[in-house]
């Protein structure tokens, strides 16, 4: 039997690949390499030995995805597979909304036809909302969203909590994530977003290595000890191993069930800047801009539920985070390509 891998190439994709390979998991890995790189794949055998199944197809193409579950006995589904940038889905919302949910709608059915019942959803603690204050349970009442993205998250968790309440058989586990940054500690896969990066700790790394010339920090003016936003990062590694208790936990229970992956303590942007800065002993050119529109100044997690059920907790430092981070970013300098 064979775990599927939605959108297996990408960053946390490809980590989570690697951790379910080292658990004694078989895998077959879906990836139509619009945010990847089939190199991605030589590198996941290079760290573990192992040579996985991989096709460059889109998940939401059914004729394809019947092909795999045709081909493979999948046992049980980890869906990364989406668009994921906050901006672009603000600019293009229905290239948003059309991949993400079709994606997903696409696989269920798939799932449905070949009796395969236990489904890893990639989720996200932006369904929280601004309504809620940190720490967020996951018994909080999912908030309004700020952006498409995030509404397809939000969307999604919906659609499957319905297809789990209609199919007693069918068992749902939503991951939902926090800010994950870091790399393998053997540098050969890490976070390659394209263009202009998103998130802060591939801005840093870039920044570090010349590829960017300085950082912007987008307001210095929060009620935080240092005036800017704080969040909950994880590393990566931690995050894998999550949705390998995950898939594990989906293959004895039933139903739906909602954990946050988080380490439950914030850190703010200038400690992450000054934090890679002092691990690494390289400069981090930054300059104070305006508040970013939809920033929160506070986000993290209550990850009990996890550690009680799963028996998953990270284990990993900020100082891991931001070590590895430089590592796969010196290494690779300009990404896989």
């Amino acid at each position: 039997m064979k775990y599927l891998l939605t959108g297996g190439a990408g960053y946390i994709g490809s980590h989570t690949a690697v951790e379910m390979i080292n658990a004694g998991h078989e895998i077959v890995i879906v990836d139509n390499l619009s945010n990847s790189d089939e190199i991605v794949i030589d590198r996941i055998e290079e760290i573990t030995g192992k040579r996985l199944v991989f096709y460059p197809f889109d998940v939401a193409n059914k004729e394809q995805l019947t092909e795999v579950f045709a081909q493979n006995q999948i046992e049980g589904v980890i869906h990364f597979a989406g668009l994921k940038a906050v901006g672009e889905s603000v600019q293009i919302p229905i290239e948003y909304y059309r991949n993400n949910l079709d994606t997903t709608l696409t696989l269920l059915e798939v799932m449905r036809e070949y009796s395969v019942n236990k489904f890893v959803f990639s989720s996200s603690a932006t369904v929280y909302g601004e309504e809620n204050k940190p720490p967020y349970l996951e018994t909080m009442k999912k908030g309004s969203c700020s952006n498409p993205y995030g509404w397809t998250k939000s969307m999604i968790e919906q659609i499957l909590t319905d297809a789990a309440n209609a199919d007693p058989e069918l068992s749902v586990v939503l991951l939902r994530y926090f800010n994950p940054i870091g790399a393998h500690e053997s540098g050969l896969i890490g976070e390659d977003p394209q263009g202009i990066p998103n998130n802060l700790m591939p801005f840093v790394s870039q920044v570090a290595v010349g590829k960017l010339p300085e950082l912007t920090v987008f307001g210095d003016d929060y009620d935080t000890p240092d005036g800017t936003c704080r969040r909950d990062y994880i590393h990566v590694v931690d995050l894998a191993v999550g949705h390998v208790k995950a898939i594990e936990y989906a293959s004895k229970n039933k139903g739906t069930e909602i954990f946050n992956l988080g380490t439950g303590v914030p850190y703010s942007v200038l400690e992450i800047v000054n934090t890679f800065r002092d691990v690494n002993n390289i400069p981090v050119p930054f300059k104070i801009g305006d508040r970013r529109e939809g920033d929160l100044q506070d986000s993290w997690a209550d990850a009990t539920k996890a550690r009680e059920i799963l028996g998953w907790e990270a284990t990993l430092t900020l100082e891991d985070m931001c070590r590895d981070s430089w590592n796969w970013q010196s290494k690779n300098p300009t990404g896989y390509r």
